[in-house]
């Protein structure tokens, strides 16, 4: 019997979309197709390539009115905010702005005697496995880049939004970009690991679980085939004294809730200085009161379900762990909370470290508030974690965030933002949140390698 991937709506639990998996040998013939046409396209013009995946980033955006309710059926986000295609073009653009100078040759020297320089020339097949929370906008930030630079691309999409790839696949073939230079591939996990094992590629991106990163080194162990990981994360937020309260409220709370919580770089846990630690929680509270839980195709839906009834049961367990060691819960029950995929935001104080909620990644509408005296004690806890993506810090003095940041163990540090990706920094992070970093230049010279040229003129000494 084939093995089939389905994709479970969350708005009530039908089966929305299923897809046959390739067996290995097929997916062996896919990454043999995109390695046999590597070559003839990074031979294109630069500015070709960059065309091309422009045309093709643009005929996703036609697909936009279809695309909407279509993640709305796969993963749950409400209709109401209008799907990705803001931030998959921004970052598209940027990284087709930046290639020729990013991929430019490093000059090293000329004279009479020797030409000197390093280019960055392609890794060969690039192998993308992408999330399913926002599934275009983290799938572009490696495609872009990887294909302008003459890789070609075998995209995996995570069963969870199962039509993404194909939707990405269709339009980037519509625009020109060839068939076999990006493909779109529905695998298991075992032939996904058979494939990396084999040398298949050049280079993986992986964004997922930490679970899912450690899978992804175990199969490349002793291939040396590059891999970048962006897995779990428990960013904090962190309110000094003089912060814009308002300011901070707002967008802190909604870090924590927006896509029912489920955010690579969402807010997980904040700490507020004493002074402004009860006007901060009352505010906060009122936020999170006003948010209507409901099915996302709802246009008065603020807040969906969880993308799958086992993520709705984990933020549950999380949040009756910490009740039952002392936590407080501010929100009472919504109306249509379901005990499954349909789950009432919650805040919660009288938090601790020792709880799990304020340690473990909960990827929910959750969030913990801790009352802290001083900077000292907000940089400890903001670096009790075993992850490192993002930090949000806000105070009106800059020099004194950026005397923090330097002291918190993060990817990214924010101020007086939070829940942003830049795409001209580098997305990077540290600890268990993984390894490598994509967009800005620093991506593009993650998915290329240098090769060095030292060139002897004839007939000189």
């Amino acid at each position: 019997m084939t093995n089939t991937l389905k994709c479970i709506s969350p708005i009530d639990g039908s089966v929305f979309a299923e897809r046959p998996v390739l067996s290995l040998d097929e997916a062996k013939a896919a990454a043999a197709k995109g390695r046999a046409a590597q070559a003839a396209w990074a031979a294109r013009p630069i500015e070709e390539r960059i065309r091309l995946v422009m045309a093709g980033v643009a005929t996703v955006g036609a697909m936009n009115d279809e695309i909407v309710p279509e993640l709305a059926h796969m993963m749950g986000r409400p209709v109401r905010f209008g799907g990705e295609f803001g931030g998959f073009n921004e970052r598209a653009t940027y990284m087709a702005e930046i290639a020729e100078s990013a991929l430019a040759p490093i000059e090293v020297g000329e004279d009479a005697t020797f030409k000197r320089y390093i280019k960055r020339v392609p890794l060969g097949v690039v192998f993308v496995v992408a999330p399913w929370n926002y599934p275009y906008m983290t799938a572009i930030n490696t495609v872009a880049p990887a294909l302008i630079a003459g890789n070609t691309v075998m995209l995996k999409h995570a069963t969870q939004t199962l039509l993404v790839g194909e939707r990405m696949a269709k339009a980037f073939h519509s625009a020109g970009v060839p068939e076999d230079v990006f493909q779109n591939v529905f695998l298991d996990h075992d032939t996904t690991s058979d494939l990396i094992a084999a040398n298949a590629f050049d280079f993986v991106n992986f964004t997922g679980s930490v679970g899912g990163g450690k899978a992804m080194e175990r199969a490349a162990a002793g291939t040396f085939t590059g891999t970048g990981l962006e897995l779990g994360g428990k960013d904090p937020g962190y309110v000094m004294e003089d912060a814009d309260l308002d300011a901070a409220v707002d967008t802190l709370i909604d870090g924590a809730m927006f896509n029912s919580g489920q955010c690579c770089c969402g807010i997980e846990r904040i700490y507020v200085h004493e002074a402004l630690f009860d006007a901060f929680v009352e505010k906060a509270v009122a936020v999170v009161k006003g948010y209507k839980l409901g099915n996302p195709l709802d246009k008065e839906t603020t807040i969906g379900p969880m993308a799958n009834v086992r993520f709705g049961a984990e933020v549950r367990a999380q949040i009756a762990e910490a009740l039952d060691a002392g936590a407080t819960a501010h929100i009472d029950t919504f109306a249509e909370d379901d005990g499954a995929a349909y789950l009432t935001p919650q805040i919660l104080t009288d938090v601790t470290h020792d709880m799990r909620v304020m340690r473990d990644e909960s990827f929910g509408p959750v969030v913990g508030i801790m009352k802290v005296k001083d900077d000292e004690e907000a940089i400890r806890l903001m670096n009790d974690s075993d992850f490192g993506l993002t930090a949000s810090l806000w105070t009106s003095d800059m020099e004194r965030a950026e005397r923090i940041g330097d002291r918190i163990e993060t990817g990214t540090v924010f101020l007086n933002r939070a829940d942003y990706l830049d795409p001209g920094l580098c997305w990077t992070g540290c600890k268990q949140t993984g390894r490598g970093g994509g967009l800005s230049q620093i991506g593009y010279h993650n998915l290329t390698r240098p090769k060095s040229y030292h060139l002897k003129r004839l007939g000189t000494a």
